[in-house]
């Protein structure tokens, strides 16, 4: 097999295992803020009094799960450390994600519940890719 039919490979190794994480962390994200709903966290923002549907943290989840395997993927593709550069990237960018939540002017228990729900999807995609990452190797 030619390098590039090898890279491919990884390429589509790299994309599997991170769509199959994404489904996980929508998976848990949601089951996680329906537990909290279930325990009186309201969701509601001050900015238009609406709550947060369930069904919004399988939506953002899964977009922005996405935006890490792009991000793995370029790295791996550019990086000659992939997978040390996806997980600082990625733990950097989850610690910016806790920022809009602590400014939102919810109350302490849907602020507390935001704070969790990132973390959560942080805690199923970071260490899958990065071990992905491990395994592909570069192009």
């Amino acid at each position: 097999m030619n390098d590039t039919a090898v890279g491919a490979g990884r390429l589509r190794g790299l994309i599997g295992t991170g769509l199959l994480a994404t489904l996980a962390a929508m998976v848990a994200t949601t089951l996680a803020a329906a537990l909290a709903q279930a325990m009186g966290v309201d969701f509601e923002l001050p900015d238009g009094g609406e709550a947060i549907p369930l069904p919004g943290f399988a939506v953002v989840t899964g977009f922005f799960s996405v935006v890490g395997i792009v991000i793995a993927a370029a790295l791996r593709r550019w990086s000659a450390r992939p997978a040390e550069r996806f997980v600082w990237t990625a733990v950097s960018l989850t610690v910016v994600s806790l920022v809009p939540p602590l400014l939102s002017g919810a109350n302490t228990a849907t602020i507390t519940a935001l704070l969790a729900l990132h973390l959560v999807p942080a805690a199923v995609m970071i260490p899958a890719l990065a071990r992905s990452l491990r395994t592909t190797g570069r192009r």
